[in-house]
């Protein structure tokens, strides 16, 4: 190789490793995980009105993510829907869709669904970016203070739901 090549080779890792961490810090700017305050989004529901995070300031607040084509979301489901049904009066139960419409999920709330739960809409998954989801279903518990305690990945049971909002329930 010679000299000339040898710069632009310099120069080009250079410029690529720049490109990466410009990159990273960009990407990097909104994420929250375990330990932090849970974002606070707006997102369009089902009757065509928004929820945000904040109307449930003082609660404790189950986020579960799923998409209808899920198959291990369609299994919890009615774990879900048996959560709801008997502690849903005392913690909230957003079910935040991943990706898709409202036509799309209207016949999954149909068959899935639970009146109190609140089914909300990320249709460009910007939300589910900001909290670190890798797939669906993922499940977050987040405390009286807004500040997420739990985060499970895969099918939740009942038992499981409850043993962990009821540990951060203070």
């Amino acid at each position: 190789m010679n000299k000339r090549g040898g710069k632009v080779l310099v120069l080009a890792l250079f410029i690529g490793m720049f490109a990466f961490f410009a990159y990273s810090l960009v990407s990097h700017s909104k994420h929250t995980d375990v330990g932090d305050k849970a974002y606070n989004f707006v997102l369009p529901n089902l009757d065509g009105s928004t929820t945000k995070l904040s109307d449930f300031n003082g609660q404790m607040v189950v986020i579960n993510v799923f998409a209808t084509w899920c198959q291990p979301c369609k299994d919890e489901a009615p774990e879900l829907q048996a959560f709801a049904k008997d502690y849903g009066d005392k913690y909230k139960l957003i079910m935040l869709d991943k990706g898709e419409t409202k036509d799309n999920i209207k016949p999954f709330v149909k068959k899935y669904g639970s009146p109190k739960a609140t089914y909300v809409l990320d249709y460009n998954a910007k939300i589910t970016k900001i909290y670190n989801t890798t797939g669906q279903p993922e499940t977050f518990v987040i405390d009286k203070k807004g500040i997420i305690r739990e985060h499970f990945n895969g099918p939740i049971t009942e038992n499981q739901l409850v043993e962990m909002v009821q540990k951060h329930d203070k």
